[in-house]
């Protein structure tokens, strides 16, 4: 997670002012000062050898950088002789932050869905169980770095390698309520824009009432354009709006949405721009 700013607390406000692009207002997210609303999902391209970044990965974060911008980097391999440092050391490189990976039929994922887990132990069985291993995980990351560096990406309504669950609502909910009794950074939550890669759907507002249990800041991700990426903002509906694909294909993504220009179409991406 980059980012370069100062700032204060979150603010949940809806924006209304005429001529205003709700993505391009700034935005204050704990210690960091955003300029836009626009944010670059974690996209892991399997691109680097043995899981160590190549000069690729510079030029690709670089060209997608603005100043204030929040960038979430892609994810790593999981080193077997080297567990437990991972948050320290991606501070101590220069990280603003760590986003947990929570989403998305991963292992923290699997721990969550009770159509996977099927523990019998104080990890399994009642929802509080179930959500007990990525709750110790946050908290061990924030007392590592501090809540006010860590976020969390969830994706309740996935079912990415048959990581379903039998009551999603209850799920989220109790996640983004839970959340808050450590004080992180942000929570990123993934709307059900489809339950796997094949199959597709919409259901809109279904994260409303995690957005409003979660005190912090709220990212959200569906495979936004930049006309309901604007609304989500302005209505209040999410803080900040990841954008993937979009990203991928317009390097210069928030400026092509400040002077209104179409933008180049990612491989599954419809733009709604009127």
């Amino acid at each position: 997670m980059e980012n370069r700013g100062e700032g204060a607390e979150p603010q949940h406000e809806h924006i209304e002012k005429k001529n205003v692009i709700p993505l391009l207002t700034p935005y204050k997210m704990g210690p960091f000062h955003l300029s836009h609303r626009i944010v670059l999902a974690p996209l892991t391209r399997q691109r680097s050898y043995n899981n160590v970044p190549q000069s690729h990965a510079i030029l690709y974060y670089s060209q997608r950088t603005t100043k204030g911008g929040l960038l979430i980097a892609e994810a790593t391999g999981v080193s077997d002789t080297a567990q437990g440092v991972a948050a320290r050391n991606a501070i101590e490189a220069g990280f603003d932050g760590v986003e947990i990976h929570g989403a998305h039929g991963y292992l923290i994922d699997q721990f969550l869905k009770d159509e996977v887990n099927d523990r019998t132990d104080q990890y399994g069985g009642s929802i509080e169980n179930r959500c007990r291993f990525a709750l110790e995980i946050v908290e061990a990351i924030a007392n590592e770095i501090g809540a006010h560096r860590v976020g969390i990406r969830l994706s309740p309504f996935a079912n990415y390698m048959e990581s379903g669950d039998s009551n999603l609502e209850a799920l989220g909910l109790y996640m983004a309520e839970s959340l808050n009794k450590y004080g992180i950074l942000y929570c990123h939550m993934v709307e059900p824009r489809m339950k796997t890669v094949a199959e597709k759907f919409d259901t809109p507002h279904s994260l409303l009432p995690m957005r409003r249990a979660f005190n912090g800041t709220f990212l959200v991700a569906r495979d936004y354009g930049q006309e309901d990426g604007n609304k989500a903002v302005a209505e209040g509906y999410a803080d900040l709006v990841v954008y993937g694909r979009i990203f991928l294909a317009n390097p210069d993504l928030p400026k092509r949405f400040e002077l209104d220009v179409v933008e180049n179409k990612s491989h599954t991406h419809k733009s709604n721009r009127k």
